[in-house]
């Protein structure tokens, strides 16, 4: 396998990581960066390329809303990003998506091991 599906499925579930980060409290692009390579190795290293356009699709999409505040490392600014109350509405949501299809998968992968055992 060329890693193609592995690829779309970690795509597919960014957008709730960085909710996730986003939520826990207020932080900037370089921090949910570091910190999505911190918590989430499996995933591979997470680059500006990637990350920077979810975050402008999460705050166009009214999820995230951004604000500009000092630097403290070298006196400009940066951009700060906290979910809104339709950001923290989607997570729940996403949330209570992601435990049905954990258990849908875990289910399914449990009767192909079951079947391949018994073969």
């Amino acid at each position: 396998m060329d890693g193609k599906y592995i690829k779309q499925f970690k795509k597919g579930s960014l957008e709730m990581m960085l909710l996730c980060l986003i939520g826990r409290r207020e932080t900037y692009g370089y921090e949910i960066i570091t910190e999505l390579n911190r918590s989430a190795a499996v995933l591979g290293a997470a680059r500006e390329g990637t990350v920077y356009p979810i975050l402008y699709r999460l705050q166009s999409a009214g999820l995230i809303q951004c604000r500009i505040g000092p630097s403290a490392a070298n006196g400009g600014e940066k951009k700060y990003y906290s979910l809104t109350d339709s950001g923290r509405a989607a997570l729940a949501e996403l949330i209570e998506f992601w435990a049905k299809y954990r258990d849908c998968v875990d289910g399914c992968i449990a009767e192909y091991e079951t079947a391949k055992e018994q073969k």
